[in-house]
């Protein structure tokens, strides 16, 4: 168990805490911060639980990997469903190109509701 030290703010006491050497070198991208956003202000208990333990950066970290992932699926599989091929891109680019964000906007809001707001 960790030796926590205190120091004093006025007339609370209030932990030092600092992260393992090896929560410091993960980056988190866009899904690694939307789901450590989340927890912090939806799911207290497990946030400060992975925080204090250590492994929040690490949690999140494994979120971005799982949502990238899916993204990458759940994009090909609906272009693939819906026919927004490279042709219909050379014949119209508009059409390929409000079709694709249509697509992106249900793949982000289908990861958003599967995996990082839960």
């Amino acid at each position: 168990m960790a030796n926590i030290t205190y120091r004093q703010v006025a007339d609370y006491m209030i932990p030092n805490l600092t992260l393992p050497p090896e929560e410091t070198n993960i980056r988190l991208g866009k899904w690694g911060m939307l789901h450590k956003d989340y927890l912090q202000k939806h799911n207290k208990v497990l946030f400060t639980t992975l925080l204090t333990q250590g492994k929040l950066y690490q949690h999140c970290a494994e979120i971005e990997k799982q949502a990238r992932a899916m993204f990458d699926t759940l994009v090909a599989q609906m272009k693939e469903a819906e026919g927004v091929t490279e042709q219909l891109k050379e014949e119209n680019q508009l059409e390929w190109i409000c079709r694709m964000h249509n697509i992106e906007a249900m793949a982000r809001e289908t990861i958003c509701e599967d995996i990082i707001h839960v």
